[in-house]
């Protein structure tokens, strides 16, 4: 697996500078904001989004100032949709402290998220970067619509495949897709290499779902207890997709009702990640993750070679072989 300590290192200060920004835009007036902001950077992520931001730039000419900010303004909105999504999905925990709505309850936990979206957006106009905050507004509206239609779809249990990869490129594939884009634009790229790093970020995104979607069925299946919150919500992923597509229709038939009752049978639900695993739903998962990411990687050998490609692309491979 590819380190990613090794490829934060090659952008460290840049690094820095944007967690200032980050910080500083997070911050108010009101002494109870200020606090919630102390306790929301005490245990921070991979920066997987800013990395991305940061080595696109690279990429296509200078780090500055404009790709230090642009990467603050996409880990607001990160911020912001995460900070929503708890109150959402009332998950109590996140990156293993308690979650905003867990502490001060869902009314703050919204506005919160609320405020930091702002601060964003405010951020992008008060430095005239407004072809950065077309590119996050419409993440922004991508993310809301692919949120909604998996609440569709996941009410009535009919997702294709095809709605599946909607899905997925709206609500996850989105945001790294602007992360490049919007790295290519600070360092002053066309609008030809601006697209080609959204396509770029797209894909890395859809590989990156999935693989996030594996997760459930690998460890279900080492550990015989089904733990995946995706079956629990309903929601199904590209392994069970691909399953109930290829099974018959009594086998069908058995792993609609186990879904269903997921919550209520763990013993029959813990049999389901053997029988999608059987039926080569987690292999067929798992190439169409390694073809995405592969596509990604073409897309970045077609730039000049840099160090920041080559990052990149180890990015890209970290994002696919990573554990968690």
């Amino acid at each position: 697996m590819e380190d990613l300590s090794a490829i934060t290192a090659l952008v460290a200060p840049h690094l820095k500078a944007y967690d200032e920004i980050f910080k500083a835009g997070i911050k108010g007036n009101v002494p109870l904001l200020n606090t919630i902001a102390k306790y929301m950077v005490r245990k921070k992520g991979k920066q997987i989004r800013p990395l991305f931001v940061l080595l696109s730039a690279g990429l296509h000419g200078q780090i500055d100032e404009k790709a230090h900010r642009g990467a603050a303004l996409i880990e607001m909105l990160h911020t912001a949709t995460l900070i929503h999504d708890d109150v959402v999905d009332e998950a109590w925990q996140r990156r293993g402290l308690f979650s905003l709505n867990a502490v001060w309850r869902n009314k703050i936990a919204v506005l919160i998220g609320d405020y930091i979206l702002s601060r964003g957006l405010l951020l992008a106009i008060d430095h005239d970067a407004f072809r950065q905050l077309k590119i996050v507004s419409d993440a922004t509206r991508e993310m809301s619509e692919g949120e909604l239609l998996q609440i569709e779809k996941t009410r009535r249990l009919n997702i294709t495949e095809e709605i599946y990869f909607e899905i997925i490129r709206k609500k996850t594939a989105t945001l790294i897709a602007a992360c490049c884009a919007l790295g290519a634009e600070a360092a002053g790229a066309d609008q030809d290499a601006i697209r080609r790093m959204y396509h770029f970020g797209e894909k890395t995104g859809i590989a990156f779902q999935i693989k996030d979607d594996l997760f459930d069925y690998s460890e279900g299946i080492a550990s015989g207890k089904p733990t995946g919150t995706d079956l629990k919500e309903k929601k199904l992923t590209l392994p069970i997709i691909y399953a109930l597509r290829t099974c018959s229709w009594q086998e069908r038939h058995q792993m609609m009702h186990t879904i269903r009752l997921f919550r209520k049978d763990p013993e029959r639900a813990a049999k389901l990640y053997q029988q999608v695993a059987s039926l080569g739903g987690v292999e067929y998962a798992t190439r169409k993750m390694q073809e995405y990411r592969d596509e990604a990687l073409q897309i970045i050998d077609s730039f000049p070679s840099s160090p920041y490609g080559t990052a990149l692309q180890n990015l890209v491979r970290y994002s696919t072989d990573r554990n968690r």
